[in-house]
């Protein structure tokens, strides 16, 4: 069974920083894509970044040159780091996963497995 354990998340002032974690557990082979997305109170869930299996990366224009998407193959773990982060960023943040490749990374419907979310709180 894939479970995948999200950590790192807080309470950070406008500017600050935070790195998430999200670890995999029960994969026995890598072929797959990894996002992470979040949603805010009363918003849809949106996607955030993507990386596929060949080291693809996708952000959406929000957040492009804040923050970085990367995968520890050797720990199995997934990471986000944020920097200069706003209050718009506030968001309960997930980390999901799918076997095989997808173009449509950005959408929730491509993933089969999900974390449990971790908070991110930003304040002016």
């Amino acid at each position: 069974q894939v479970q995948l354990v999200e950590s790192g998340g807080g309470s950070v002032q406008a500017g600050g920083s935070l790195r998430l974690s999200c670890a995999v557990f029960g994969y026995t082979y890598s072929p797959y894509c990894m996002g992470w997305f979040r949603q805010a109170l009363g918003k849809e869930r949106e996607g955030v970044a993507g990386i596929n299996m060949n080291g693809g990366i996708n952000y959406v224009d929000s957040v492009k040159g804040r923050f970085t998407i990367s995968k520890d193959n050797a720990k199995n773990t997934l990471y986000l780091q944020m920097n200069n982060l706003k209050p718009e960023d506030t968001a309960m943040y997930y980390c999901a996963a799918r076997f095989g490749y997808t173009v449509r990374w950005q959408y929730a419907d491509q993933y089969m497995y999900w974390g449990q979310g971790t908070q991110v709180t930003v304040s002016s």
